[in-house]
């Protein structure tokens, strides 16, 4: 029975064992499932974990040398001798670029410090810090530091634009690739090349971005100079440029400062009495100092020269890159470009003084410039200007104050009138006071198209890209135009000469009456080219322009001059006057003239010979544009006349009639030099443009509110004298070559009032002295025809006047005319009147005794009457009085080079 019971009960003990084997099995079993299916999803995690690693590092930017580099340098520009004169700079771009060899050792050690201490041994990513910064991260503490190593630091900055994501994901991708990147970078480039490139990147605040140029910004000296106190000051600034500025942060910099110090002593960088003195240095006057310096460097504005340049650069980023306007600018202001340009210092310091120097004014008076935005109590905005000031003023009020205190007064009173400063808000306000008359010069060197030095107007230039007068500011040219639109396509296309002639007489054309400058009913009669350029003859021009030349013909030449100004309603008789309908800029007449004095060849004003990228290769090269206007004769043949026009001489004419060359006044005492002046109606613009065999110089002047250039305000003859000055100066020591007449150029003997080959015994007997002279001609245009303006008639021997049956006769030298009512000095030699003593055969003796009046038949003159006229700046007055300035000597104005001279009548001074 026992061993019944026992074998039952071992049997169920089995079954027990055997049941709690089962479910021991099940639950292994379903413990290794779990185990399986855990380590499957793992490894499926991990799988996709690493394919999104490996998808995140596989879209990673391309890492290149050249792209972690850093960018938005400032560009430099220098002068033609080499010379660093401006800095171009916008927001974001003001850095440039320091050597390793110029880091100081402090410098370098102070950013490792604080930035990353084991930089130098870590391969691009640092583990240790890493999990130091997620400790910090978990435990709040931020002291504990980051784990961005300097070369991820770099990569950020200048791969992924400092790292400005957000969101978790965005932020996450950028650290996978930044360190992959790093770790990749640290085996192409070297320790000491990323770190240089790291503190030229880093942003210091202020505007300065890298060291180099923190280092001027705070301290006023170069990076290689800085102290160990001032190396931990700029350490100091890049986790927070904001907050930690040395400026605006000084506490909180000066905390930085401290703890970099004690980091640098424990690395071992510096002895704790290196730690002692620098913490002693009271460094931040020194950045106070140095701010205050900086503030007015940064008043600093930009010269007219340099206004130019940059739009000029642009302009040529535009045209040869095809750059936009605001590729255009980002280049020219964060490229690091390096511009080398044509401006002579010495030449750019002469023309400023000259331009700026209140001894070459007889008087100066004074414009507002004035803006005013003010709100009112109902949001509107009302603005004003100068012209609301100047209303109270009254009509007779010029607009020019005497001093700059009475116009300042009365803004400011203007201001009250319109202001309730319980009510309204004044949003905007500026105000200017410009010195008048103002000028503009331009100085170029023809040979090269190089502009050496140019102004754009007098007085402190304030703003940059300012008003330019030199380049911005168009203005009628006057008689300076006759020259280009005129006498020059006459001689170089219409087979025209120095010596062919236009009739001065009234003269009116699309229903103009045309006038000269030496008055309303003075006219001089048959009279040359020549004659036109050096006595700036009005009617002689504008005739030379209808009757030979044509409108079209004159503008085409102007534009093959360089001028871009012309409009359609320009192709009218004025143009050989210079009234145009928008002018003309000094930049581009003084260019028009430079191609005279380059032999016919115009060059396009040359700003800079070459810019060269950030990285030294040559960008733009400048060469010059250039193409042939006239032929080298008529370059000489202009020269000649032009060079004339500077030296005193008086115009052939009746004894008492003085008209005399106009650019006298701007004759340089030691260089050969040839020029026009030109003045507009009422004195509004006045110009010189002339050239030497070095130079070709323009200078404009007036009021830029076209105010006439009258005693009152300045005169009329002020630019003269500037540019005689200028020139004088700017020649100084130079050797004179005079100017070379080419092989095309030969001379011949010929009749001044013709134009053509003398009449033996005729024109040489001309009453107011020998017409024939010695005149230049581009070989083969010499005239083979015969005069026919001087012929020969009886006149009564002892009258001059027309012979009655009962004068003696004598023959006599006159002047064949139009028919006109109106007199000239050529037809007056004609007698109009019959002889009134040889009535009959009774000789009645006359009242009184004969003049040389009488004796050529003038009408209208008595003995001791003159009609004067001399040099005048209002040659090109339309409708002007008479003007009697300072008197010159009498010359026949025969050309002087290589020439036989001509013996002319005894000369006189008037």
């Amino acid at each position: 029975m026992d061993f019944g019971r026992n074998s039952v009960e071992r049997a169920l003990q089995d079954k027990d064992a055997h049941r709690s084997k089962l479910k021991n099995l099940i639950s292994l079993t379903a413990v290794r499932v779990v185990l399986m299916l855990l380590l499957l999803i793992a490894a499926i995690a991990v799988s996709f974990v690493l394919g999104a690693i490996r998808g995140i590092v596989d879209s990673a930017p391309e890492l290149k040398p050249d792209s972690i580099a850093p960018m938005g340098f400032a560009t430099s520009v220098y002068d033609a001798t080499g010379n660093q004169v401006e800095t171009l700079v916008m927001a974001g771009s003001n850095r440039e670029e320091a050597t390793y060899e110029e880091l100081p050792k402090n410098l370098i050690n102070a950013f490792v410090a604080i930035e990353d201490e084991r930089f130098w041994q870590h391969n691009g990513v640092d583990t240790r810090s890493i999990m130091r910064a997620v400790v910090g991260v978990i435990r709040g503490t931020s002291s504990s530091g980051g784990g961005s190593t300097i070369t991820q630091q770099l990569i950020k900055n200048n791969l992924f634009n400092g790292g400005r994501e957000k969101s978790f994901g965005e932020k996450l991708t950028r650290k996978i690739q930044e360190q992959y990147l790093a770790m990749k970078l640290e085996r192409i480039m070297s320790k000491e090349v990323i770190l240089t490139n790291y503190l030229n990147t880093i942003n210091l605040g202020s505007n300065a971005l890298g060291v180099k140029v923190a280092s001027r910004r705070y301290f006023n000296k170069e990076v290689k100079d800085l102290t160990l106190s001032e190396c931990t000051v700029l350490a100091g600034i890049t986790q927070n440029p904001s907050r930690l500025n040395p400026i605006t942060g000084r506490q909180a910099n000066e905390e930085k400062r401290k703890v970099i110090l004690r980091y640098m002593l424990r690395q071992g960088y510096i002895t704790k009495e290196e730690q002692e003195a620098a913490l002693a240095d009271n460094v931040y006057d020194r950045i106070e100092n140095a701010d205050l310096v900086s503030k007015e460097k940064a008043t600093h504005t930009y010269s007219y020269f340099t206004d130019e340049l940059v739009s000029q650069v642009q302009q040529d980023l535009k045209d040869k890159f095809g750059y936009t306007d605001t590729q255009a600018h980002n280049l020219l202001y964060s490229g690091g470009l390096s511009i080398y340009t044509t401006q002579d210092p010495a030449l750019q310091a002469i023309v400023d003084g000259e331009i700026n120097n209140p001894a070459n004014y007889a008087v100066t008076k004074y414009a507002l410039e004035y803006r005013l935005s003010v709100k009112r109590a109902n949001g509107e905005v009302q603005n004003y200007s100068e012209r609301n000031v100047l209303a109270n003023k009254g009509k007779d009020f010029d607009g020019l104050y005497r001093t700059d205190a009475e116009a300042k007064a009365d803004a400011e009173a203007f201001r009250a009138s319109v202001v309730n400063p319980a009510e309204d808000q004044i949003v905007g306000e500026s105000l200017h006071i410009i010195l008048e008359p103002q000028d503009s010069f331009v100085l170029m060197e023809q040979s090269t198209g190089q502009v050496k030095a140019l102004s754009g107007g007098r007085g402190e230039k304030t703003v940059s890209l300012s008003l330019n007068r030199a380049t911005d500011s168009y203005r009628q040219p006057g008689s300076t135009f006759k020259v280009l639109s005129a006498f020059a396509p006459a001689i170089d296309a219409c087979g025209q000469t120095l010596g062919s002639v236009y009739y001065d007489g009234p003269y009116e054309a699309n229903g103009k009456q045309f006038r000269n400058w030496y008055g309303d009913d003075n006219y001089l009669g048959w009279s040359s080219i020549r004659d036109g350029i050096m006595y700036s003859m009005n009617i002689v021009a504008v005739r030379c322009l209808m009757e030979t030349v044509s409108p079209q013909l004159g503008a085409e030449y102007s534009k093959k001059f360089g001028i871009t100004s012309l409009t359609d309603s320009d192709y009218n008789p004025a143009m050989a006057l210079g009234g145009l309908t928008k002018g003309v800029n000094n930049l581009e007449l003084t260019a028009a003239f430079a191609a005279i004095a380059n032999q016919g060849v115009y060059t396009k004003p040359v700003f800079y010979t070459k810019i060269l990228d950030h990285n030294g290769k040559v960008l733009l090269e400048n060469n010059p544009e250039q193409h042939r206007v006239i032929k080298d004769s008529t370059a000489f043949l202009l020269t000649d006349a032009l060079q004339q026009s500077m030296l005193p001489n008086r115009k052939f004419a009746s004894s008492g009639i003085n008209v005399n060359t106009t650019s006298t006044r701007a004759k340089p005492s030691n260089m050969s030099s040839a020029g026009k002046s030109g003045t507009t109606s009422n004195n509004v613009d006045v110009w010189f443009v002339g050239f030497t065999p070095y130079y070709t110089a323009g200078i404009w002047g007036g009021c830029d509110d076209n105010q006439p250039l009258t005693d009152g305000n300045g005169g009329n003859s002020f630019h003269k004298d500037i540019w005689r000055k200028i020139m004088e100066q700017v020649h100084q020591g130079k050797p004179d070559p005079g100017f070379v007449m080419p092989d095309s150029i030969v001379t011949a003997d010929i009749c001044r009032k013709s134009g053509k080959l003398p009449v033996k015994g005729v024109c040489s007997n001309d009453p107011r002295g020998d017409a024939v002279y010695t005149e230049f001609f581009a070989r083969g245009t010499i005239p083979t025809e015969m005069c026919d303006k001087h012929t020969t008639m009886s006149v009564c021997a002892v009258t001059g006047l027309l012979p009655t049956p009962y004068c003696p006769t004598t023959s006599r030298v006159v002047m064949v005319v139009p028919d006109s009512e109106v007199e000239t000095d050529d037809s007056r030699l004609t007698p109009q009147r019959r002889c009134n003593i040889h009535t009959s055969a009774v000789i009645f003796p006359p009242s009184r005794t004969l003049t040389p009046d009488d004796e050529i038949g003038i009408p209208g003159l008595k003995p001791g009457d003159t009609k004067k006229t001399d040099e005048s700046t209002a040659e090109d007055k339309k409708g002007s009085g008479k003007v009697q300035p300072k008197k010159a000597k009498e010359s026949t104005a025969a050309p002087k080079k290589k020439a036989p001279k001509v013996t002319p009548r005894k000369k006189k001074t008037s």
